[in-house]
Protein backbone atom coordinates (compact mmCIF):
# COMPACT_ATOMS: atom_id res chain seq x y z
CA UNK A 1 0.00 0.00 0.00
CA UNK A 2 1.33 3.31 -0.95
CA UNK A 3 1.48 6.41 1.51
CA UNK A 4 -1.90 9.01 1.08
CA UNK A 5 -2.59 11.55 2.52
CA UNK A 6 -6.12 13.78 1.32
CA UNK A 7 -6.96 17.65 2.57
CA UNK A 8 -10.23 18.89 2.14
CA UNK A 9 -10.84 22.51 3.44
CA UNK A 10 -14.03 24.52 2.62
CA UNK A 11 -14.87 28.12 3.30
CA UNK A 12 -18.64 28.27 4.03
CA UNK A 13 -19.55 31.70 5.89
CA UNK A 14 -18.13 33.84 2.71
CA UNK A 15 -15.58 33.32 -0.31
CA UNK A 16 -12.20 33.72 -0.50
CA UNK A 17 -10.86 36.72 -1.51
CA UNK A 18 -8.36 37.38 -4.15
CA UNK A 19 -5.48 37.74 -1.67
CA UNK A 20 -6.53 34.62 0.35
CA UNK A 21 -6.37 32.28 -2.70
CA UNK A 22 -3.14 33.57 -3.50
CA UNK A 23 -1.67 32.93 -0.17
CA UNK A 24 -2.84 29.56 0.00
CA UNK A 25 -1.00 28.72 -3.88
CA UNK A 26 1.91 29.55 -1.78
CA UNK A 27 1.21 26.80 0.36
CA UNK A 28 0.56 24.43 -2.24
CA UNK A 29 1.37 24.83 -6.01
CA UNK A 30 -0.58 21.47 -6.93
CA UNK A 31 -3.93 21.92 -5.13
CA UNK A 32 -7.20 22.63 -6.66
CA UNK A 33 -8.44 26.32 -5.10
CA UNK A 34 -11.35 27.64 -5.87
CA UNK A 35 -13.55 30.27 -4.27
CA UNK A 36 -14.98 28.04 -1.80
CA UNK A 37 -12.59 25.31 -1.15
CA UNK A 38 -8.85 23.78 -1.00
CA UNK A 39 -8.43 19.73 -2.13
CA UNK A 40 -5.28 18.10 -2.44
CA UNK A 41 -3.77 14.47 -2.10
CA UNK A 42 -0.08 13.71 -1.58
CA UNK A 43 1.09 10.45 -2.14
CA UNK A 44 4.69 11.26 -1.30
CA UNK A 45 5.63 14.79 0.68
CA UNK A 46 3.07 16.70 2.87
CA UNK A 47 1.59 19.78 3.37
CA UNK A 48 3.78 22.47 3.73
CA UNK A 49 1.33 24.88 5.71
CA UNK A 50 -0.36 24.04 9.45
CA UNK A 51 -3.96 22.99 9.33
CA UNK A 52 -4.83 24.44 12.30
CA UNK A 53 -3.63 27.63 11.22
CA UNK A 54 -5.02 27.54 7.86
CA UNK A 55 -8.28 26.70 9.31
CA UNK A 56 -8.17 29.73 12.05
CA UNK A 57 -7.40 32.34 8.71
CA UNK A 58 -9.48 31.26 6.30
CA UNK A 59 -11.39 27.92 6.18
CA UNK A 60 -14.89 26.99 7.65
CA UNK A 61 -14.19 23.33 7.85
CA UNK A 62 -11.30 21.29 7.28
CA UNK A 63 -11.17 17.04 6.77
CA UNK A 64 -7.71 14.75 6.68
CA UNK A 65 -7.41 10.92 5.78
CA UNK A 66 -3.97 9.16 5.93
CA UNK A 67 -3.29 6.09 4.58
CA UNK A 68 -1.80 4.72 8.10
CA UNK A 69 -5.41 5.41 9.62
CA UNK A 70 -5.66 9.06 11.08
CA UNK A 71 -8.93 10.89 10.17
CA UNK A 72 -8.99 14.33 11.08
CA UNK A 73 -12.11 16.60 11.32
CA UNK A 74 -11.86 20.39 12.35
CA UNK A 75 -14.67 23.15 11.80
CA UNK A 76 -14.61 26.84 12.70
CA UNK A 77 -18.03 28.61 13.80
CA UNK A 78 -18.52 32.16 15.15
CA UNK A 79 -18.71 32.32 18.60
CA UNK A 80 -21.62 34.02 18.63
CA UNK A 81 -22.93 30.40 17.72
CA UNK A 82 -21.00 28.01 20.05
CA UNK A 83 -19.42 29.25 23.48
CA UNK A 84 -16.06 27.71 24.63
CA UNK A 85 -17.68 26.74 27.81
CA UNK A 86 -20.22 24.79 26.30
CA UNK A 87 -18.12 22.38 24.13
CA UNK A 88 -15.57 21.98 26.76
CA UNK A 89 -16.79 18.94 28.96
CA UNK A 90 -16.57 16.77 26.16
CA UNK A 91 -12.79 17.65 25.15
CA UNK A 92 -10.42 13.90 25.91
CA UNK A 93 -6.41 14.07 25.61
CA UNK A 94 -5.85 15.33 22.05
CA UNK A 95 -8.60 13.47 20.07
CA UNK A 96 -11.04 16.61 20.83
CA UNK A 97 -9.54 19.24 21.37
CA UNK A 98 -11.41 22.98 21.53
CA UNK A 99 -10.13 26.78 21.53
CA UNK A 100 -11.05 30.25 20.84
CA UNK A 101 -9.76 32.96 18.74
CA UNK A 102 -11.15 36.28 18.45
CA UNK A 103 -14.07 36.04 16.77
CA UNK A 104 -14.54 32.15 16.47
CA UNK A 105 -14.36 28.86 18.32
CA UNK A 106 -12.33 25.97 16.77
CA UNK A 107 -13.13 22.44 16.99
CA UNK A 108 -10.44 19.62 16.03
CA UNK A 109 -11.63 15.98 16.24
CA UNK A 110 -8.92 13.18 15.65
CA UNK A 111 -9.27 9.17 15.05
CA UNK A 112 -6.37 6.99 14.71
CA UNK A 113 -6.22 3.35 14.07
CA UNK A 114 -3.22 2.01 13.03
CA UNK A 115 -4.63 -1.36 12.02
CA UNK A 116 -5.09 0.57 8.77
CA UNK A 117 -8.58 0.26 7.56
CA UNK A 118 -8.51 2.72 4.80
CA UNK A 119 -8.81 1.93 1.33
CA UNK A 120 -7.39 3.16 -1.43
CA UNK A 121 -9.79 5.20 -4.25
CA UNK A 122 -12.84 5.56 -1.37
CA UNK A 123 -14.58 8.40 -1.67
CA UNK A 124 -13.56 10.47 1.87
CA UNK A 125 -14.83 14.29 1.48
CA UNK A 126 -16.46 16.43 3.71
CA UNK A 127 -19.57 16.18 1.79
CA UNK A 128 -20.87 13.37 4.25
CA UNK A 129 -20.43 14.87 7.81
CA UNK A 130 -20.60 19.17 7.15
CA UNK A 131 -23.83 18.81 7.96
CA UNK A 132 -22.72 18.20 12.01
CA UNK A 133 -21.11 22.48 11.70
CA UNK A 134 -24.87 23.75 10.92
CA UNK A 135 -26.48 21.34 13.89
CA UNK A 136 -23.55 21.98 15.98
CA UNK A 137 -24.75 26.16 15.58
CA UNK A 138 -28.25 25.30 16.47
CA UNK A 139 -27.87 23.73 19.75
CA UNK A 140 -27.71 20.04 19.30
CA UNK A 141 -24.39 18.49 20.79
CA UNK A 142 -24.63 15.34 19.31
CA UNK A 143 -21.97 15.20 16.82
CA UNK A 144 -19.66 16.05 20.17
CA UNK A 145 -20.45 13.58 22.38
CA UNK A 146 -20.03 11.07 19.26
CA UNK A 147 -16.40 12.47 19.31
CA UNK A 148 -16.10 12.30 22.54
CA UNK A 149 -16.88 8.66 22.34
CA UNK A 150 -14.42 8.20 19.76
CA UNK A 151 -11.91 9.51 22.49
CA UNK A 152 -12.74 6.99 25.02
CA UNK A 153 -12.58 4.08 23.20
CA UNK A 154 -9.49 5.62 21.69
CA UNK A 155 -8.04 6.53 25.44
CA UNK A 156 -9.13 3.21 26.42
CA UNK A 157 -6.93 1.12 23.73
CA UNK A 158 -4.06 3.65 25.09
CA UNK A 159 -3.89 3.63 28.82
CA UNK A 160 -5.55 1.08 31.41
CA UNK A 161 -6.20 3.73 34.59
CA UNK A 162 -8.85 1.92 35.75
CA UNK A 163 -9.09 4.92 38.82
CA UNK A 164 -9.29 7.36 36.66
CA UNK A 165 -12.31 5.78 33.77
CA UNK A 166 -13.72 4.63 37.62
CA UNK A 167 -13.91 8.83 38.89
CA UNK A 168 -14.00 10.53 35.12
CA UNK A 169 -17.86 11.65 34.27
CA UNK A 170 -19.49 11.65 31.02
CA UNK A 171 -20.23 15.25 29.95
CA UNK A 172 -23.51 16.39 29.12
CA UNK A 173 -25.65 13.84 27.16
CA UNK A 174 -27.57 15.38 24.31
CA UNK A 175 -31.00 14.21 23.02
CA UNK A 176 -31.31 12.08 20.33
CA UNK A 177 -28.58 9.82 20.90
CA UNK A 178 -30.30 6.36 19.57
CA UNK A 179 -31.64 8.59 16.27
CA UNK A 180 -28.37 9.95 14.69
CA UNK A 181 -29.30 12.22 11.51
CA UNK A 182 -27.71 11.30 8.38
CA UNK A 183 -23.98 13.94 9.01
CA UNK A 184 -24.00 12.10 12.71
CA UNK A 185 -24.45 8.85 11.55
CA UNK A 186 -21.57 9.42 8.58
CA UNK A 187 -19.39 11.73 11.68
CA UNK A 188 -19.60 8.40 13.30
CA UNK A 189 -18.17 6.52 10.85
CA UNK A 190 -16.03 8.54 10.39
CA UNK A 191 -14.27 8.53 13.61
CA UNK A 192 -14.80 4.87 14.53
CA UNK A 193 -17.42 5.49 17.08
CA UNK A 194 -18.03 1.85 19.00
CA UNK A 195 -21.75 0.72 17.99
CA UNK A 196 -22.00 -1.09 21.52
CA UNK A 197 -20.63 1.60 23.07
CA UNK A 198 -22.84 4.44 21.40
CA UNK A 199 -25.91 1.65 21.82
CA UNK A 200 -25.12 1.53 25.81
CA UNK A 201 -24.82 5.75 25.65
CA UNK A 202 -28.19 6.12 24.22
CA UNK A 203 -29.37 4.70 27.02
CA UNK A 204 -29.64 7.97 29.25
CA UNK A 205 -30.86 10.12 26.36
CA UNK A 206 -34.22 11.45 25.28
CA UNK A 207 -35.96 11.92 21.88
CA UNK A 208 -34.73 14.15 20.08
CA UNK A 209 -36.86 17.70 19.52
CA UNK A 210 -38.63 17.81 16.48
CA UNK A 211 -36.99 19.89 13.33
CA UNK A 212 -37.47 23.42 13.57
CA UNK A 213 -38.15 22.00 9.75
CA UNK A 214 -40.75 19.80 10.69
CA UNK A 215 -42.64 22.07 12.51
CA UNK A 216 -45.94 23.55 11.03
CA UNK A 217 -46.29 26.92 11.08
CA UNK A 218 -48.77 27.01 13.91
CA UNK A 219 -46.18 25.41 16.06
CA UNK A 220 -43.94 27.97 14.79
CA UNK A 221 -45.83 30.69 16.14
CA UNK A 222 -46.19 29.54 19.19
CA UNK A 223 -42.73 28.97 19.46
CA UNK A 224 -41.87 32.52 18.29
CA UNK A 225 -44.59 34.15 20.36
CA UNK A 226 -42.97 32.48 23.84
CA UNK A 227 -39.83 34.44 22.95
CA UNK A 228 -39.09 37.42 25.40
CA UNK A 229 -40.38 41.08 22.98
CA UNK A 230 -36.83 42.96 23.17
CA UNK A 231 -35.68 39.33 21.90
CA UNK A 232 -38.24 39.47 18.75
CA UNK A 233 -37.46 43.17 18.48
CA UNK A 234 -33.53 42.50 17.86
CA UNK A 235 -33.41 39.78 15.67
CA UNK A 236 -36.15 41.98 13.54
CA UNK A 237 -33.33 44.74 13.29
CA UNK A 238 -31.01 42.79 12.56
CA UNK A 239 -32.45 41.20 9.68
CA UNK A 240 -33.46 44.35 8.08
CA UNK A 241 -29.74 45.65 8.44
CA UNK A 242 -28.59 42.77 6.27
CA UNK A 243 -28.10 39.29 5.52
CA UNK A 244 -26.33 37.53 8.30
CA UNK A 245 -25.10 33.82 7.59
CA UNK A 246 -26.24 32.57 11.13
CA UNK A 247 -29.20 34.17 11.57
CA UNK A 248 -31.62 31.12 10.67
CA UNK A 249 -29.23 28.58 12.98
CA UNK A 250 -29.48 31.45 15.84
CA UNK A 251 -33.35 31.02 15.50
CA UNK A 252 -33.65 27.48 15.69
CA UNK A 253 -31.42 27.14 18.44
CA UNK A 254 -33.48 29.19 20.72
CA UNK A 255 -36.14 27.77 19.06
CA UNK A 256 -35.32 24.79 20.26
CA UNK A 257 -34.59 25.77 23.49
CA UNK A 258 -38.25 26.46 24.17
CA UNK A 259 -38.83 23.24 23.45
CA UNK A 260 -37.26 20.73 25.19
CA UNK A 261 -33.68 20.49 26.75
CA UNK A 262 -30.78 19.91 24.62
CA UNK A 263 -28.63 17.90 26.86
CA UNK A 264 -28.96 16.65 30.10
CA UNK A 265 -26.61 16.08 33.08
CA UNK A 266 -23.94 12.99 32.40
CA UNK A 267 -23.90 10.84 35.71
CA UNK A 268 -22.40 8.06 34.49
CA UNK A 269 -18.46 7.33 35.05
CA UNK A 270 -16.45 6.35 32.02
CA UNK A 271 -15.41 2.72 33.44
CA UNK A 272 -19.39 2.20 33.41
CA UNK A 273 -19.76 3.26 30.32
CA UNK A 274 -17.06 1.01 29.24
CA UNK A 275 -18.30 -2.17 30.93
CA UNK A 276 -21.46 -1.79 29.54
CA UNK A 277 -20.25 -2.09 26.15
CA UNK A 278 -18.11 -4.81 26.69
CA UNK A 279 -20.78 -6.78 28.40
CA UNK A 280 -23.15 -6.19 25.35
CA UNK A 281 -20.36 -7.15 22.72
CA UNK A 282 -20.01 -10.65 24.22
CA UNK A 283 -23.95 -10.62 24.43
CA UNK A 284 -24.22 -9.82 20.90
CA UNK A 285 -21.26 -12.38 19.61
CA UNK A 286 -22.61 -14.73 22.13
CA UNK A 287 -26.02 -14.39 20.30
CA UNK A 288 -24.25 -14.43 16.64
CA UNK A 289 -22.49 -17.84 17.68
CA UNK A 290 -25.59 -19.40 18.57
CA UNK A 291 -27.28 -18.50 15.41
CA UNK A 292 -24.46 -19.89 13.78
CA UNK A 293 -24.34 -23.16 15.51
CA UNK A 294 -28.14 -23.72 14.83
CA UNK A 295 -27.67 -22.58 11.27
CA UNK A 296 -24.89 -25.42 10.73
CA UNK A 297 -27.08 -27.96 12.66
CA UNK A 298 -29.67 -27.49 10.61
CA UNK A 299 -27.51 -27.71 7.40
CA UNK A 300 -26.14 -31.14 8.64
CA UNK A 301 -29.42 -32.79 9.40
CA UNK A 302 -30.35 -31.56 5.68
CA UNK A 303 -27.22 -32.80 4.23
CA UNK A 304 -27.18 -36.48 6.11
CA UNK A 305 -30.76 -36.92 4.77
CA UNK A 306 -29.11 -36.50 1.09
CA UNK A 307 -26.54 -38.85 1.94
CA UNK A 308 -27.18 -41.09 -1.18
CA UNK A 309 -27.15 -38.62 -3.76
CA UNK A 310 -24.01 -36.80 -2.38
CA UNK A 311 -22.22 -39.99 -2.61
CA UNK A 312 -22.94 -40.28 -5.86
CA UNK A 313 -22.28 -36.95 -6.75
CA UNK A 314 -18.98 -37.64 -5.37
CA UNK A 315 -18.25 -40.58 -7.24
CA UNK A 316 -19.44 -38.77 -10.52
CA UNK A 317 -16.44 -36.04 -10.08
CA UNK A 318 -14.18 -39.11 -9.24
CA UNK A 319 -15.44 -40.46 -12.41
CA UNK A 320 -14.12 -37.56 -14.50
CA UNK A 321 -10.40 -38.20 -13.51
CA UNK A 322 -10.06 -34.56 -13.63
CA UNK A 323 -8.16 -32.22 -10.44
CA UNK A 324 -10.62 -30.19 -10.08
CA UNK A 325 -13.28 -32.95 -9.99
CA UNK A 326 -11.52 -34.70 -7.54
CA UNK A 327 -11.46 -31.04 -5.00
CA UNK A 328 -15.09 -31.15 -5.39
CA UNK A 329 -15.52 -34.51 -4.56
CA UNK A 330 -13.33 -34.06 -1.34
CA UNK A 331 -15.50 -31.29 -0.23
CA UNK A 332 -18.88 -33.16 -0.74
CA UNK A 333 -17.17 -35.94 0.97
CA UNK A 334 -16.18 -33.53 3.66
CA UNK A 335 -19.21 -32.48 4.45
CA UNK A 336 -20.82 -35.54 4.49
CA UNK A 337 -18.68 -36.70 6.78
CA UNK A 338 -19.65 -34.14 9.59
CA UNK A 339 -23.27 -34.62 8.87
CA UNK A 340 -23.13 -37.74 9.09
CA UNK A 341 -21.39 -37.87 12.38
CA UNK A 342 -23.71 -35.27 13.38
CA UNK A 343 -26.78 -37.50 12.48
CA UNK A 344 -25.11 -40.46 14.41
CA UNK A 345 -24.25 -42.29 11.23
CA UNK A 346 -20.21 -42.05 11.18
CA UNK A 347 -20.67 -45.46 11.28
CA UNK A 348 -22.14 -45.67 7.60
CA UNK A 349 -20.11 -43.23 6.40
CA UNK A 350 -16.57 -44.41 7.60
CA UNK A 351 -17.58 -47.94 6.22
CA UNK A 352 -18.88 -46.58 2.65
CA UNK A 353 -15.84 -44.58 2.35
CA UNK A 354 -13.24 -47.23 2.78
CA UNK A 355 -14.87 -49.39 0.00
CA UNK A 356 -14.64 -45.65 -2.17
CA UNK A 357 -10.97 -46.39 -1.14
CA UNK A 358 -10.14 -49.64 -1.92
CA UNK A 359 -12.20 -48.87 -5.54
CA UNK A 360 -10.38 -45.62 -6.29
CA UNK A 361 -6.79 -47.07 -4.80
CA UNK A 362 -5.31 -46.89 -8.23
CA UNK A 363 -5.57 -43.05 -8.13
CA UNK A 364 -2.67 -41.19 -5.89
CA UNK A 365 -3.65 -37.57 -6.55
CA UNK A 366 -7.35 -38.72 -5.34
CA UNK A 367 -5.85 -40.92 -2.38
CA UNK A 368 -3.42 -37.91 -1.51
CA UNK A 369 -6.82 -35.74 -1.28
CA UNK A 370 -8.61 -37.57 1.00
CA UNK A 371 -5.84 -38.35 3.08
CA UNK A 372 -4.69 -34.50 3.47
CA UNK A 373 -8.62 -33.80 4.53
CA UNK A 374 -8.79 -36.51 6.72
CA UNK A 375 -10.79 -38.60 5.40
CA UNK A 376 -9.15 -42.33 5.89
Amino acid sequence: MSEYQYYEFQALDRPLSGDQREALRSVSSRARITATSFTNEYHWGDLRGNPRTLVERYFDAHLYVASWGTRRLMLRLPLQRLALRSVQPYGLCHHVETWATRTHLLLDLTSEDEGGDWVEGADDSLASVIGVREELATGDMRPLYLAWLSALSAREAEDDDEEEYQSSLEPPVPAGLGELTAPQSALADFLRVDTDLLTVAAQSSTAAPEPAARLTRKELARLVSALPDDEKDALLVRLALGPEPHLHSELVHRLRETCAPATAPGRRTAARLLDAAHTRRAERHGHAERDRLRARATRLTALAAEADVIWNQAEAHIASKKTSAYDAAVALLRDLRDACAHAGHGVDFQQRLGLLRDTYRSRPGLIHRLDSHGLR
